[in-house]
């Protein structure tokens, strides 16, 4: 489920750019709001939504506004966010960015873990990706991704003058965010601070919030927390550009060299790709679609049923791994319809549980550990059959897990004709070796 801030958070420090004294509270917000910036500054309080549709500048740092608000160096705090598993929060600022604080993100983390974090009732929304996904930049840099089941980074960084190559690989979980990632700090090269100074830039940069590396020396108040702490936080950054997308995201991504440009530039790839799979998906007025979409060949490839006995055409989505939503195109040809009435063909009430089922074994199919196994129906409870089902139809499938425990899994399941039940149960099915 989504979850939002327990309650308010504040931090006051300095800005890194602007160099100004600034005041951030972080409160809970609604379910499906996201992150919303709100200039307490300026008159009427105007907010800005979350949105790489309103990214407004990338150089250095992502600047995000709507009309003439801006706000900027937004990617510490949706990292912050986002690691922490915050779904929805508004972000009250006095200043137009967020202060800076020890370069890390820690200093809103450790707040945001004091007051914790609360259930709300809508589900997460997640894409999952379908297709690769692939941007370059300059001097080799790119970004890509992979279909996967979970969300992970796989970095490498190497400065302009070849020293300093590090990599890590991080796969999403909230403990290793907070300990791995969240506390590696910004850098900068000696050579870039004249340029970046002369643009106006990093006024309230210091050795207290930002490591600098001039050719094979590292200066900073404090050691380096980790050997590889510069690659680190590029992963820190990437996390907080990529909370641009409101979905999150179940992809595996590599990166070279990663920058806001690119990874702003890579997330617009990925909203174009989202686009693309709600494009593809059959427009079903009132009927809830999730991410994950599978396609004939994509079923086959998880059941084991061929036909006659396929009753799935496609997978229409998933929402949170417990829910899935199914289509079966009903047509003359099943091969049922012979005996199942003659001149009165109607779908045998069996095979739209049958179906359920099918669709539930998918559910449990796709989690870790349980690809290649076979799912067996056991039982069927409460079913009831409110109308037939006859050629031309087609037939909506949804199921929710309601209890999965090792190879054992119960679903509710409902099947829809234009939008009324037609029939509904309770499946018990359990996974045996293939």
């Amino acid at each position: 489920m989504q979850r939002t801030i327990r309650e308010p958070v504040s931090v006051e420090g300095l800005s890194l750019h602007t160099g100004n004294p600034v005041r951030i509270v972080i409160k809970p917000a609604e379910a499906d709001s996201g992150y919303v910036f709100k200039r307490v500054d300026l008159p009427d309080e105007p907010t800005v939504q979350v949105s790489v549709d309103n990214v407004r500048q990338t150089e250095r740092a992502t600047t995000i506004g709507e009309g003439n608000v801006k706000v900027h160096t937004v990617e510490h705090v949706l990292a912050a966010l986002r690691g922490c598993g915050v779904d929805n929060a508004l972000i009250e600022l006095n200043a137009n960015e967020p202060p800076i604080g020890d370069g890390s993100g820690m200093f809103l983390v450790n707040e945001i873990l004091k007051v914790g974090t609360v259930e709300q009732d809508k589900a997460v929304s997640f894409f999952e990706l379908r297709e690769p996904v692939w941007v370059e930049g300059e001097d080799g840099a790119y970004i890509a991704a992979w279909p996967d089941q979970n969300f992970s980074i796989s970095c490498t960084h190497v400065s302009h003058t070849g020293l300093f190559t590090q990599y890590f690989s991080w796969q999403y979980d909230i403990k290793s965010f907070v300990t791995e990632i969240a506390p590696a700090r910004t850098f900068v090269f000696y050579e870039e601070l004249v340029p970046l100074i002369e643009k106006g830039l990093i006024k309230g940069g210091s050795l207290d919030n930002a490591i600098v590396i001039r050719g094979e020396a590292v200066y900073s108040q404090q050691p380096l927390r980790f050997e590889n702490e510069f690659v680190r936080h590029k992963i820190f950054d990437m996390i907080g550009d990529f909370a641009l997308f409101p979905k999150r995201l179940k992809a595996r991504v590599v990166a070279a060299r990663p920058s806001h440009f690119l990874n702003v530039k890579f997330i617009r790839e990925i909203q174009k790709a989202y686009k693309n799979y709600l494009s593809h998906l059959m427009p079903l007025e009132n009927i809830p679609v999730g991410e994950g979409a599978l396609d004939i060949n994509e079923v086959m490839k998880i059941l084991p049923h061929r036909y006659p006995f396929l009753m799935l055409d496609r997978v229409l989505g998933f929402q949170d791994d417990v829910k899935a939503i199914g289509q079966k195109a009903v047509t003359m040809n099943e091969a049922y319809f012979q005996g199942h009435f003659p001149g009165h063909p109607i779908m045998p009430g069996v095979l739209q549980i049958e179906a359920m089922a099918q669709l539930a074994s998918i559910l449990l199919l796709r989690k870790a550990g349980n690809a290649g196994k076979l799912g067996y129906f056991m039982s069927a409870d409460k079913v009831k059959f409110r109308k037939p089902v006859m050629p031309g139809d087609t037939l909506i499938i949804e199921v929710e897990m309601t209890k999965a425990r090792g190879k054992i899994g119960k679903a509710f399941g409902k099947c829809y004709v234009n939008k009324e039940t037609v029939c509904e149960g309770e499946l018990l099915f359990a996974l045996v070796d293939g």
